[in-house]
């Protein structure tokens, strides 16, 4: 295996630091995309990247999504010839913590995309939990499996053969649709899902770029995709599932 971490930034000034930072004891490349930020954030990076050598700053010339961002971050590493990328957001919530077992995981299954199944308090805005409990029932029908216990966390490890082999042939949703598809589609290409339990906070007065219409617009007319997709492969994924319950 050879790792790096890729890091999708949309104006985070304030938190991307810490970040980069937290990440320097592990000693691995990390790979930061800048996704058409403003300048105070464009120079905080180029700050980062002339401190840090291990630290690489892609450049997007526009704001593409968080989706866009990590495909080009993850590409980046694939060219780069790593074998494997854990994606951690910008904005603090992931438990970095846990950062040592989700590479464990993957030293494990080197093939499985390995995702944080995230244990909330009670800062999660009640619109975002219902959003997800409706996302969990429709991936349940996509996959035709219980088995994929979250789709919309953002910290994982990603097996990035599995992955450009994905984008060469159908590429995900560029904005908080990425997740979700991402997911269902690498578990129709038959790539294990693992997943390790992590702790997430919305923090008080955090930068959230998630649009309420825009987005959900976005992740239902994902979700009808996903559906009609699911149909046609219909046979192959009972067949899956009945060999599993064997």
């Amino acid at each position: 295996m050879k790792r790096c971490f890729v890091i999708p930034v949309y104006n985070h000034p304030d938190t991307i630091a810490a970040t980069v930072h937290s990440l320097l004891q592990f000693e691995l490349p990390i790979i930061v995309v800048d996704d058409g930020s403003d300048e105070r954030t464009k120079a905080e990076l180029s700050r980062l990247a002339a401190e840090l050598p291990t630290l690489e700053l892609v450049t997007l010339p526009e704001n593409l999504g968080k989706g866009g961002a990590v495909m080009a971050g993850l590409s980046r590493a694939f060219a780069r010839g790593f074998s494997h990328a854990l994606q951690v957001d910008a904005d603090g919530q992931h438990n970095l913590a846990d950062i040592p077992l989700l590479w464990q995981r993957s030293a494990e299954q080197p093939q499985a995309l390995v995702s944080g199944a995230p244990v909330y308090d009670d800062s999660i805005p009640t619109g975002r939990k219902i959003g997800r409990y409706i996302t969990h029932f429709w991936v349940w029908v996509e996959t035709l499996s219980f088995s994929v216990k979250d789709t919309m966390c953002g910290f994982r490890v990603y097996p990035l053969a599995s992955c450009m082999q994905l984008f060469a042939k159908k590429r995900p949703g560029l904005r908080m649709d990425f997740d979700i598809e991402v997911m269902v589609r690498l578990y129709w290409q038959q790539v294990p899902l693992l997943f390790v339990p992590t702790k997430v906070i919305y923090p008080e007065g955090g930068r959230s770029h998630f649009m309420v219409v825009r987005d959900n617009w976005l992740i239902s007319k994902m979700h009808s995709r996903l559906f009609f997709g699911m149909l046609w492969r219909l046979p192959q994924l009972l067949w899956r599932k009945c060999r599993k319950s064997g």
